[in-house]
Formats: structure tokens, sequence, C-alpha cells
């Protein structure tokens, strides 16, 4: 029988302690975010329809990125109980250089129209946490300014090797004097993928206005005045702008890409030189041979060719054939920290992330990204602790299995 009394004054006063309020609009915002999913929320509602459908879509039917993110769902950890994981590391190697945690962010284009801080804030956020940033051929921050917001971090530049081959090449030599570290030599983009939310929106650089445009802005004036109130949008590192971004891509990818140009651009590079969008285990053993420092298993964040393979999937045998030959990075679907614990665990020297940075960015500018970086690293190490592991190093394969959704059917 529970035994009543009547209520004590003091007793509830110490439930009634108020939390004090927050004025500060975006901090309270970002505050009440502790998932990616969250960030996502808040970008969607905070960014015109055809900035965010840019970053939030893919190619098509969309069918690659969903099936990329359902391989990390079907994950199952395998926890080793009774160990001491009072403080845990998550300091790696990665591409002769050190990372203050086993994820970077990946590089993306026209970065500024979806928040106007753009690569500044993603570098700069970046420079912060001790990971690497990228800036991709496509970005709307300069190959200098990024270094001048990372000026001591580790910068690495993701290069298109363009129909005139000297544009490329100057982008390699501007990034090598800037000291950047590594080189991110893109083989998936022979063409652009048919990003059908793009074309449905009209989307372009500089954005297009219609009536549509109008309307979809007039609920968003926050960020049609960061727009209009800040340097002109182009392409930082080309001078030809202008276009859907369908033909923006058309024209700065060449079909006749070969193993010829990777040759010249590694004669060139100084640097690390890393192969980004490997999608079958044949090609990465190719690249293996051909000597390059690392590879990064890819397909583009679902946005090129859809129905294509999952990076994740592909990860653990692509290691055990090539990797003690290079190291393997694996992207595309990444939204949680636990999605990079599993990576790791799988064999993948490193992760990058390109949704979550940008949905960080459109839910907070610089202090949205910098939030991005410590959801993830709080999921990274709450993860780790609850598998028993004190160090990426002692994340193993019997840690993880990777549930079977997709099995391929037998061959005639």
């Amino acid at each position: 029988m529970v035994r009543r009394q009547a209520p004590r004054p003091a007793e509830l006063l110490e439930y009634l302690q108020l939390k004090k309020p927050t004025l500060d609009g975006r901090k309270r915002r970002l505050d009440g975010a502790f998932t990616i999913e969250d960030l996502r929320t808040i970008a969607k509602r905070r960014t015109p329809k055809a900035a965010f459908d840019y970053t939030d879509g893919s190619a098509e039917a969309e069918i690659s990125i969903t099936r990329a993110r359902q391989a990390f769902a079907d994950v199952e950890f395998h926890p080793q109980v009774l160990r001491d994981v009072a403080h845990v590391d998550t300091t790696t190697t990665v591409l002769g250089g050190t990372s203050a945690l086993p994820f970077g962010i990946a590089p993306t284009g026209f970065t500024r129209l979806m928040q106007t801080e753009g690569e500044t804030a993603g570098a700069g956020a970046a420079a912060a946490a001790g990971i690497p940033f990228t800036l991709s051929t496509l970005g709307t921050t300069s190959i200098e300014d990024v270094k001048a917001a990372n000026p001591h971090g580790r910068n690495w530049f993701q290069l298109y090797v363009m129909r005139q081959r000297e544009i490329s090449y100057a982008l390699v030599e501007r990034a090598a004097a800037a000291g950047f570290d590594t080189l991110f030599f893109t083989v998936d983009t022979p063409v652009a993928g048919a990003r059908l939310r793009d074309k449905r929106n009209g989307f372009s650089i500089p954005p297009q206005l219609s009536l549509g445009t109008v309307l979809d802005a007039s609920t968003r004036p926050w960020w049609w005045y960061d727009f209009l109130t800040t340097p002109k949008l182009e392409f930082a590192s080309l001078s030809a702008t202008g276009g859907t971004v369908g033909d923006l891509l058309d024209m700065a990818m060449d079909p006749t890409i070969s193993f010829d140009d990777l040759q010249v651009i590694r004669s060139m590079w100084p640097g690390k030189l890393a192969v980004k969008g490997v999608q079958t285990l044949a090609d990465a053993k190719r690249f293996a041979d051909a000597g390059v420092d690392a590879i990064v298993l890819s397909n583009h964040g679902g946005r090129q060719l859809d129905r294509a393979p999952i990076p994740f999937h592909l990860l653990p045998e692509v290691v055990k054939e090539v990797g003690e030959d290079l190291e393997v990075i694996v992207d595309t679907g990444i939204m949680n920290g636990a999605d990079v614990v599993a990576s790791v665990a799988l064999g993948a020297r490193f992760t990058l992330v390109g949704r979550a940075y940008l949905y960080g960015l459109m839910a907070g500018g610089r202090p949205g990204v910098d939030r991005m970086v410590q959801i993830l690293s709080e999921q990274v190490v709450r993860t780790m602790k609850l598998l028993g592991a004190h160090s990426l190093e002692e994340l193993t394969p019997e840690h993880v299995t990777q549930l079977e959704r997709l099995v391929p059917r037998a061959r005639a």
C-alpha cells in the first residue's frame, strides 16, 4: 500500500526549477538537434526547395542512396562486455597524417548556395575538430581562401579531369602551391547523372528566379537576405559559370578520361593521391597495381549511376584483396557515428561525410557544421564504448555482421 502525504512546497520547488531560456535562436535550434536527421529537418525548413533538393537528392529514382543508407541500418553489432572503456581514442592516421576522428568532410559543389558561409564554414569546423576538409573542383570558395580558413589543418582537393585538360592541370598546381596534402582523382563522372529533382526545380548557377522560386523564397527571407548581401555566387576555381547543374557538369567532365590521365596527374602531384569513385573489386585491384595511395569506395552519394553498387557492401572484400597495398576509404550514406564505426570495423581506414555536413551548414552555418561534427563524434565514442573498444585499432570484423537484404540471384 502506497503511503500518501500532502505535497511539500520545498519538494515542489525542486521539480519546478525552470531551464534558463536561450535567446539566440540559432543556438536554440542547434542545441535541440540530436541526430543528423534532426539537422536535416531544420535545413529543409530554412532552405529554398531547389537548394535543399540539390543536397538531399540523387540520381533518377534515388535507389542508390536509399540502398546505401539501408545497408548501414542492416548492421548487427556484437559488443564485448566487462571492459574498461572510461576513455577511448578516436585518433587515426590516414594518407600520411593524423585525424582526431575517423571521418572527414567530403567534397561538395555549389556549397555557398546552400548557405553563404559555404566551404569557409566547413574548413573552419574541420580545423577546430582536427579532421580533414576536402574542397571540390566545383566549390564556391577558392583554393587559397579554404587554406586561409584552415591554415594549419589538413586540406584535400577533389579533382575533375575536364575536357580542357589545362584547367585541371592548373588546379592541381594551385592546390599543391597552397599546401593541400592529398588529391582525390575522381573517376565516376564521365557524364553527369540524371538528377531529376534539379531538372524539375530548374536548378542552375546562378539561381534563376521564377514565380515558384519567389513564392518558395517568401517563407525564407533570411536565406535571400544572406544570398543577396554577400559576394556573388560563382565557381571560385573555375571561370565559366551559367546553365543548369547538369549542363555545367557535362561541360566540365570528359568521357574520354583514362589511366593515361591518372598517370599525368600522378606525375604532377607531390602529395598523396587517392582515386575516388571505385565501385568494383576488379577496379580496386587495377588501382592497387597502379600504385595510388588510396581508393575511395563511393557511388558519388547515389548522384551518378542509380542502382550502383553499395560501397559499404563492397568494403570487406576490397579490404581483404587490396587492403595491404593501399588505404581504403568509404563514403555514401553515412548519417550516424555508428555507420563510421561499422565501416572502420570492416577495414575502412577512413570515412567521408557529405550530406551530413551540408545539413549542418544549412541548419546553422559554421555553428551548424560544428554541431554536425559534435553529433557524429559523440555517436562514434558512445558506439565504441558500448562495443568495448578502447581505440579504432581494436575494432574488427568480429564486431559487425552485415545482414542480408538484397541477395543476388544465381546467374544462368
